[in-house]
Order: C-alpha cells, then structure tokens, then sequence
C-alpha cells in the first residue's frame, strides 16, 4: 500500500443539516448535475508504485473534492457574507469577487454580502472606510477591469483579537478572503480566535499569489495573465538588443522567492538567453560567472537577452534590513543592480555595448485577467462559496491535478513551493535558452 504524508482534513463549524436551494441531483446518468459529497475525494499525488506486480498510488493522501453540497450549514436569509482582498494587486481580483456575489446571491438567495475595503485595515476598530454593500448590479463589469473595486493594502493580519470584534459587530458570518501567504496566515490566526470564542463564522480562502509560490495547488489565478503581460517586455528587450551594436536587453519580473513567472516567461517568449531565479544561485565573477558568459554570447551572436526574477542574485548586496506591512524583506532592485555590473564590466574588457533595462512589475499586476484566468477566478469563487455555506472553515479553495478541491490553509502555508531546478519545468528552461545549468564557479 501507499502512505499518507498530509492532513487534508477540512475544519467545519457542525453538522449541515439544511437542504441547499440548489436543485442538483444524487444519482448519475440523469441529465443532471450532481452534488457533491464530503467523502468525493481526488488523490493528491498522481504518481504510482508497482507493488506485488499491481500499480498502486505513490501516496493515499486525498483531498475534499469542491463543489454545492445537498445539505448546507447556514440559512441563506441568516446568512452577512463579507469579501475581502489583500496584499498586492494581481489580475482577476475582481473576477473572484464578482463570481462570489453571483453565487451567494443567484445560487443561494443571500442579499447582505459587503466588501471590506483595503484587506484586514477595513476590519480594524479605527477603519475610515464603510463596508461597501455588493449585489450583482455592483460587480456586473467589473471582471474587465485590473485591479480590485475593494481596495487591496497589505498588513492588519496580526490583529485577530480586533478582526473578529469587529465580525462579531457587524454581525458576519461569513469572510471570503482573497489573498497570499501572509493574508491566509492571517486568515488561518482569525478562525484560530473564532474557534476559541465558540463563534459560528465560517473563513474560506481564495489563494493570490502572483509569484504561484503557494504548495499543494496546480497554480494560483492571476500566473497566466502575469506570464503573458511579461512576454512583450521580453520581446522589446529582444528587440532592442538585436538592433544595437552588442546589445543587451535586460528584463526583471516579480518572483521573491520562487522563479515560476520568469521560467515560464522565458518558455513562451524562446528569445532569452539567461533566465536568472532564486532558486538556482549564480556567481557574477570568474571564468564560469554570469558575466562571462554574456560576454561570450555577445562575441558570438552580438546580443543577449536576460530575464531576471525580482528575489535572484539578492545575496550579492548586503541586506535592506526592512521590512513591508506584509512583513517580507525588501528587497534590492535586482535589475539595476545587474545593469551597473553589466555596464562596468564591458567597460573594463573595451567591448562596447547598449543595455536597455525593462522592469514591467506594476504593468503585469495590474492587468486585467485574460480569458484562462477569468474561467479560473469564476470557478474558483463559486467553490468557495459553497465551501463557506456548508459550514467549511479554515480551508481554500483551489485546484489540482485539474480537480477543484478545499484544503487546509494550515497545511497550504506550512511550505512555499518552488522550481526544482531537477525537475521538467527547468530543464525545458535550460534547453531554449541554452544557458549553463550552473554559473557557479
């Protein structure tokens, strides 16, 4: 047999006992859509082991398959939904809030759903803005537009005590929060607090992380927008470097911890020669550094093209010592960084060069989502929904192996995911842009 490596056990505020408005069906082959059931579970892994001469999974773990159960836990007409978004912008923010309000209001006849303007600071004590009240007039377009209609601003996580008095005022029991890492931890400390009150407030998460850097999900909504908005700044700096004597085009896109934006980015663009991550360190000096090597590509071919992720070659200056309200290190610009060193050391070999240097970090976030991500943030809401009226808590909504499925935040932040720099992702990386698989020396 296989084992099991993970809880996967969902969290619910009690038995759900009413039976839902939506009119599914129980029994397949009638033309009808089905319920879905708590014990409707998709494997984790997809990978399996021969044993005793029969195939078998490599793990058991499962996980809770997403969708409208028979039996709910809130009476829709009891029911104060809130919406809030958190941290930086990415697209399809307001894709996931409109679907949230269609499915609450049209699948479930909830009328009081309100947005939280600017993340956790909506629900301090002291918050200037109102709640925002939402029906499907309010979010009827607002999916073609970037952005977020709530306001989205980073920190007031940390503050649980004065978050759930402030969902105990205003009578909420339910908080849809759509964010990344720091914002599900947050998610995760506030339920924590519900928990230890003996309220009935269910916390259902949307994951946003642009960087795709959260474990256990096939992606994060907003990536095929981001990797697509990063490629014609790719293809400028291309551009730009083949119609310059020794040119050099220089791209930087966000990734702090994880390269995913960049290795994609550098697959579906075939023009960059140096795709720099985190994950895969480099040196700049020596004969086997990065800048040798862009020498080496500018004698042969008279131009180069780098694409470098935001959180990569951060070792080579000392650190910033600050912090943002999301509590990350800031970081140091990567790009102008290189661009300096590229520019000094072609000065010092006498080998003339032109070095355009491109950032479109607050281009790509704040792009509308494409026509992928939009599917993706529709359905993605709708789970949720249904997550949080059947009384689900402290769980997210997400996909894998092309299954929709609820997970534990807990166990969703316990690692971030990153690229394997062993495994297929990379190594189609280091096939188009031919760079050595190591610049250490």
């Amino acid at each position: 047999m296989g084992n099991r490596m993970f809880d996967f056990d969902i969290e619910t505020l009690g038995a759900a006992k009413i039976s839902s408005p939506i009119r599914m069906s129980r029994n397949n082959g009638d033309g009808m859509a089905d319920y879905v059931s708590d014990a409707d579970r998709v494997l984790y892994s997809v990978q399996t082991q021969e044993i005793d001469g029969k195939r078998q999974p490599l793990l058991e773990d499962t996980m809770e398959e997403a969708g409208p159960r028979e039996k709910i836990y809130f009476n829709p007409s009891h029911v104060h939904a809130a919406i809030c978004t958190c941290g930086g912008i990415c697209p399809g923010l307001n894709n996931v809030i409109r679907a949230v309000v269609r499915c609450f209001w049209y699948r479930y006849g909830v009328r009081r759903i309100s947005g939280i303007q600017y993340g956790y600071l909506g629900l301090l004590e002291n918050s200037p803005w109102p709640l925002i009240p939402l029906d499907p007039d309010v979010v009827d377009d607002i999916q073609e537009k970037g952005g977020t209609i709530l306001g989205s601003a980073r920190g007031g996580g940390k503050q649980v005590e004065e978050i759930v008095d402030s969902l105990e005022r205003l009578n909420i029991n339910i908080l849809i929060t759509i964010g990344g890492d720091g914002t599900l931890r947050g998610a995760y400390d506030i339920g924590e607090e519900i928990k230890r009150r003996g309220l009935k407030i269910a916390v259902v998460g949307v994951p946003k992380t642009i960087d795709n850097d959260l474990s256990f999900i096939d992606s994060s909504f907003g990536f095929d927008t981001a990797v697509a908005s990063a490629v014609p700044s790719v293809r400028g700096a291309h551009v730009e470097a083949r119609n310059s004597i020794n040119g050099i085009g220089l791209v930087k896109v966000m990734g702090r911890e994880s390269g995913y934006i960049a290795a994609h980015t550098s697959l579906a663009q075939s023009d960059v020669n140096f795709c720099l991550i985190p994950e895969s360190p480099f040196d700049l000096d020596g004969p086997n550094g990065l800048l040798e090597h862009v020498k080496r590509r500018i004698l042969e071919r008279g131009h180069a093209v780098i694409l470098v992720a935001e959180g990569a070659g951060q070792e080579f200056a000392p650190p910033t010592g600050e912090t943002d309200a999301s509590g990350n290190i800031k970081y140091h610009d990567i790009g102008i960084f290189l661009k300096e060193k590229l520019k000094e050391y072609f000065k010092e070999e006498g080998i003339p060069t032109s070095i355009k240097y491109i950032d479109p970090s607050y281009i790509i976030r704040s792009a509308p989502a494409n026509s992928y991500d939009s599917i993706y943030c529709a359905r993605l809401g709708a789970h949720a929904v249904h997550a949080a009226m059947a009384g689900k808590t402290q769980c997210l909504v997400s996909r894998v192996n092309n299954k929709f499925v609820y997970l534990p935040i807990k166990q969703a932040v316990s690692k971030r995911s990153h690229v394997d720099i062993e495994g297929t992702l990379w190594r189609d990386v280091l096939e188009n842009t031919r760079q050595p698989f190591s610049m250490k020396n």
